[in-house]
């Protein structure tokens, strides 16, 4: 199984994430023990399993 970091405008935030969803401007992520985290006001710009990276930036107004 691939755990990804998410990494919020440069910044490692939350690690071991097995699930996202984004809806809207809202990025809903969950970690392999079920802890969930929202990033609000954001889009994913990358996914790479190789580096397992989730890359998450502000959108802009």
């Amino acid at each position: 199984m691939c755990e990804f970091k998410v990494i919020f405008n440069g910044k490692t935030l939350f690690k071991d994430v097995v699930y996202a969803k984004a809806e809207g401007t809202t990025v809903t992520t969950r970690s392999v023990l079920g802890e969930a985290k929202e990033f609000k006001n954001c889009k994913i710009v990358e996914v790479d399993v190789n580096s397992a990276r989730l890359v998450l930036e502000s959108r802009k107004p």
